[in-house]
């Protein structure tokens, strides 16, 4: 079974595409004349020059909006394409969850004409400067660890590559790990962590203590005194980064 058949029932209420982070995606890929998405999901960030999606999740293609690119079940490590099936090959928010990962970038080489386009985050970035990890759920960092790739292994796999900072912004309405930095009662909300798989994955029973304890400091404002620095901010660098690799 895909890992998001069980994790990905109620993703589309909670991974909505952010306009802000569907812009710098987009640029990304430059001027290429069609797309394959790779680790689709639901299909958020999908450019209008999408031809294909890939997903190895009958939960996630069924959430799929109508009008969207077909979608064909397939992973990463064995996409079902030619050489050169497309200008660009974008793949978000995924390779954390492949198998294998140096076949999956092989794959996204083989089939990319011009450019591959990966949104990660850099561990490391993550765990020092995001409070909910750092200072609540340590015991989700953790579990992060085992999959995280270092962006200069992911770069060197590649062939080459340069990365882009990607910046939270205060309202994202894509709820990945980082989105609600600046809105912590939302961590506390079942629905918000089924749509996080670092959450999801980890388990309400592991991390039951961190969240009585995020939920004691809000109630008392101690978390908004530590953390006031925060409230002043629109953007954030929390390690989200774009890595682009020319074909």
């Amino acid at each position: 079974m895909a890992t998001y058949d069980t994790l990905g029932t109620t993703y589309a209420r909670t991974r909505q595409p952010d306009p802000r982070i569907a812009a710098q995606i987009h640029a990304a890929l430059g001027d290429a004349a069609d797309v394959i998405n790779v680790g689709a999901g639901a299909g958020s960030y999908e450019p209008p020059e999408t031809v294909l999606a890939v997903e190895p999740s009958r939960v996630m293609i069924t959430q799929r909006p109508q009008g969207a690119a077909p979608a064909v079940r397939a992973v990463a490590e064995h996409l079902p394409l030619p050489v050169d099936a497309a200008d660009a090959v974008m793949a978000l928010l995924t390779i954390h969850h492949w198998s294998d990962l140096a076949a999956g970038l092989r794959e996204l080489r083989r089939v990319a004409r011009r450019r591959v386009v990966i949104l990660t985050w850099d561990q490391r970035v993550f765990r020092e400067r995001f409070w909910l990890v750092r200072d609540y759920l340590p015991e989700a960092a953790a579990f992060d660890e085992t999959r995280a790739t270092p962006i200069d292994r992911l770069v060197d796999l590649l062939g080459g590559g340069r990365q882009e900072p990607v910046r939270i912004p205060h309202d994202c309405v894509d709820g990945f790990a980082a989105a609600y930095w600046r809105r912590p009662h939302l961590y506390l909300d079942p629905q918000v962590r089924a749509g996080i798989s670092m959450l999801a994955q980890t388990g309400d029973d592991v991390l039951a203590p961190g969240l009585a304890r995020l939920g004691a400091d809000l109630t008392t404002g101690r978390w908004h005194a530590r953390y006031a620095d925060l409230l002043t901010l629109d953007t954030i660098d929390l390690g989200y980064r774009l890595v682009v690799s020319e074909a």
